[in-house]
């Protein structure tokens, strides 16, 4: 399985996966599933995926192809006038992948469908984020809806529903996200360190700050410890049920 979590704040952009991939408790692997691409001054595109690696890694392969090939395959993720644009471009390219893994032939019990989270900006234009579906189409993040999860979303979605904040500082949105995987990591195996960060700032238009946290980091170790006995001392500290 697979977390991946796109925050869209008055500030940024800011995206986060895991790398776990799995086939059953005996075939554990670990594959990115976050992906940036930059042309300075011009514009930042970030992708992450979830679902069926095969797909997944057809439908970045063709992105890439087709940044490198002939003009006739024009256009790319890296021509196209607007994130709308974009993100159509990248549906496009998605719906391509699964109708060909699903046609005639020998077919798999493991679905082909995958799912896409876009975001960037394009000079002169508003940050964008976008979520994928399998058929092609995709829906935008907005006020009301600031942030997009796929994968496996439920552990991890309900502090982020309690305590995100579009205005927060990015530095403070990187720890939320950080909670929420950790919450996430400890509720189910199928999602695995390290995780990929990138966190864009509003018209730089160049890649942010890209890291992963690993397994042995300090801080995140600290950071799940001290929020692990926040919870028990919250918990403790509420009124008790009267039986």
């Amino acid at each position: 399985m697979t977390y991946c979590v796109g925050l869209k704040l008055d500030t940024g952009l800011i995206f986060m996966s895991d790398t776990r991939t799995n086939a059953g408790v005996d075939n554990v692997s670990k594959f990115r599933k976050l992906f940036t691409w930059e042309q300075k001054g011009d514009r930042v595109i970030t992708i992450m995926t979830a679902g069926n690696l095969a797909t997944t890694q057809a439908v970045i392969s063709l992105l890439e192809e087709r940044l490198k090939a002939p003009a006739d395959r024009a256009p790319s993720i890296l021509d196209a006038p607007t994130m709308f644009q974009v993100a159509t471009l990248v549906g496009r390219t998605l719906r391509e992948c699964v109708a060909e893994q699903t046609g005639a032939g020998p077919t798999s019990e493991s679905p082909f469908g995958a799912t896409l989270i876009v975001g960037g900006q394009i000079a002169g234009q508003k940050m964008c984020l976008f979520m994928v579906y399998p058929e092609g189409n995709f829906v935008e993040a907005s006020d009301e809806t600031p942030f997009f999860q796929i994968g496996e979303t439920k552990y991890g979605r309900p502090i982020l529903v309690r305590a995100f904040d579009k205005s927060m500082s990015m530095e403070s949105a990187t720890k939320l996200l950080l909670l929420s995987f950790d919450s996430t990591l400890k509720a189910n195996l199928s999602v695995g360190m390290p995780l990929d960060l990138h966190a864009y700032r509003a018209d730089s238009l160049e890649a942010g700050v890209q890291r992963r946290v690993e397994e042995d980091d300090a801080w995140y170790a600290q950071l799940s410890l001290d929020w692990g006995n926040a919870l028990r001392s919250a918990f403790d500290g509420l009124p008790d049920y009267t039986l």
